[in-house]
């Protein structure tokens, strides 16, 4: 609804009630009433140092908002961080949350007939929720992302959250030493913002200026970093405009847009979670796009970014090096994503990047140009076969060779298959497969980062398999392929591998197989049954009746 229409609605409906009053409570003044009233969704939390800094940028946006001549309504949306969770049952409400702050994005603009809304969040599920939320009400809305962290150092090498994950396995296995165990520990997370690498927030962030609901350079600045003030500023007053002019999100997310942003997140070398959120993101605008969706994209994007997990880079390089716009701009000119697609400051994709050189800098070596590539094409691999009958995804930059066939060591959670790993019970060649971990089994498919970089520390990176009905960090990077669908919880085929069973995983032809016959495949169905629960009431139980499977976005709405 335009906002002259969603402002006559709310302000008749006050007027004709004595609820004005309590907005006089609030401080406004009766010519109030007729500005437009500017929901900025603050995601603050001291709980994790990805939100820790997001409340100067929702003062400096409600400023810039009220000097624009409208009324910012501040409320607030949770928070899971990954990088603490990670390892535990917390992990099991990280994808979770992401449904509840779309829910909190809805009903707050929807309850209170917001104008607008201006969605600020720091950790992984802070964007595609808010992203959701913004999505399903429809109203003129901006992301502000709450920036990036700056990289930590320990004797003279950049740190991420990851180091320390990776630290835990080289420790356990006797080729780190405490003193560089805890000085990595220490000083692995060094200011406020997000994890550093092209990992899930960084990667959703940076889509979403292709997508052309954050403004361009917003998503690699970083937290501590004046710029990343000025930006939210500049994104509450760019959104004012986006009110009077009525440019709403299903104006600017189409399936054009989200090719943009798909095509961009094949370039960065981004998370696989973001193909989880794409899918549930596309679902909200009602949009139609499906893993094949994904695979098409690969196949006509190359990988143009040095980053990690897989890379050498961090997001604060990227942005030295002409951030998210210096790739788009080589993506256009290479006709890889759609010029023509409105953002939400009124102009088109191709107007923003106007004045973006079409090369990039020959001094550094973070963006690549097409002709001098990383890979040809891009890294998240969508396999299907008799393991993953609705598709699984892979990650398949840093891999000398995505193609591996090998014995499965079959696992029912996390903790034992970390036991196993840490003790040295896991040897190259050998498949993990971890099960009963997707978005009903879990319940809340909780990351693999934990395993994963153990088996990276022990230097297993590359020689061991890693298969789950879960999914992984945008940290993450090695043989893996998560999302497996249908899940086990579900019945899919990954329920019904035994120890020892051989398995095939093959990037290039996209395949997934467990090397066992129909005929034996049947007796053990027939013998399966499906497991209790493991939550019968509260947020995961609501979650595990309404999740989706993964490979259609393990949403709930």
């Amino acid at each position: 609804m335009p906002f002259n229409e969603r402002s006559k609605h709310i302000t008749q409906g006050i007027a004709r009630s004595p609820n004005r009053a309590m907005y006089y409570a609030l401080g406004y003044e009766k010519a109030d009433f007729d500005k437009p009233m500017i929901g900025i969704a603050n995601g603050h939390s001291t709980i994790t140092p990805c939100n820790a800094g997001l409340q100067p940028l929702a003062d400096a946006a409600a400023a810039a908002i009220r000097e624009a001549g409208a009324n910012p309504q501040m409320f607030g949306t949770p928070t899971i961080s990954d990088g603490m969770s990670m390892g535990t049952e917390g992990m099991k409400y990280s994808l979770v949350s992401r449904e509840v702050i779309a829910d909190c994005v809805e009903i707050s603009v929807q309850g209170q007939w917001m104008d607008g809304v201006l969605v600020l969040g720091g950790c992984d599920k802070n964007m595609p929720g808010g992203m959701i939320g913004i999505l399903r009400a429809n109203a003129p809305a901006i992301y502000v992302y709450g920036g990036t962290i700056k990289p930590g150092r320990w004797k003279g090498q950049d740190l991420s959250i990851v180091s320390s994950f990776e630290a835990v396995g080289a420790f356990m296995a006797g080729t780190m030493s405490q003193e560089d165990f805890d000085g990595i520990e220490q000083n692995a997370c060094p200011t406020t913002g997000s994890c550093g690498g092209m990992y899930t927030a960084n990667t959703m962030s940076s889509s979403f200026e292709a997508l052309g609901m954050s403004l361009l350079y917003s998503s690699t600045m970083a937290s501590p970093d004046s710029e990343k003030r000025d930006s939210a500023a500049e994104s509450g007053r760019v959104l004012v405009e986006a009110v009077k002019k009525n440019i709403c999100p299903r104006d600017i997310v189409t399936r054009k847009s989200i090719e943009n942003a798909v095509a961009l997140i094949m370039a960065i070398g981004g998370s696989t979670n973001a193909v989880l959120h794409y899918l549930a993101i596309a679902h909200a605008a009602e949009i139609d796009w499906t893993l094949d969706d994904f695979e098409r994209m690969r196949r006509k994007v190359p990988v143009l970014c040095d980053l990690k997990p897989s890379g050498h880079y961090m997001a604060v390089d990227l942005h030295q090096a002409g951030g998210i716009p210096q790739v788009l701009k080589i993506l256009l000119n290479a006709g890889l994503i759609h010029g023509g697609c409105m953002t939400v400051t009124g102009r088109t994709l191709a107007e923003e990047l106007a004045e973006v050189p079409n090369a990039p800098r020959a001094d550094q070596q973070v963006i690549m140009p097409i002709d001098r590539a990383l890979y040809r094409e891009g890294h998240l691999a969508i396999l299907k076969g008799n393991l993953a009958e609705d598709g699984a995804v892979a990650k398949i930059t840093g891999l000398k060779s995505p193609v591996m066939s090998g014995p499965a060591r079959v696992f029912d959670d996390e903790e034992t298959a970390m036991e196993a790993i840490l003790a040295d019970k896991i040897k190259a060649g050998d498949i993990v497969v971890l099960r009963y971990l997707g978005p009903k089994g879990g319940p809340g498919m909780p990351e693999m980062l934990a395993p994963t970089s153990a088996l990276v520390g022990r230097g297993l990176g590359e020689s061991v398999g890693l298969v789950t009905d879960g999914r992984f960090s945008g940290g993450t990077w090695g043989m893996v392929v998560g999302h497996v669908a249908p899940e086990a919880y579900e019945g899919g085929t990954i329920a019904l591998v035994h120890e020892g069973d051989r398995i095939t995983i093959d990037a290039h032809q996209l395949v997934l197989q467990l090397d066992v016959d129909n005929a034996e495949l049947a007796r053990r169905r027939a013998a399966w049954t499906q497991p209790q629960p493991r939550y019968t009431r509260g947020v995961l139980a609501k979650f595990a009746a309404l999740a989706s499977p993964a490979n259609k976005g393990a949403l709930t709405g």
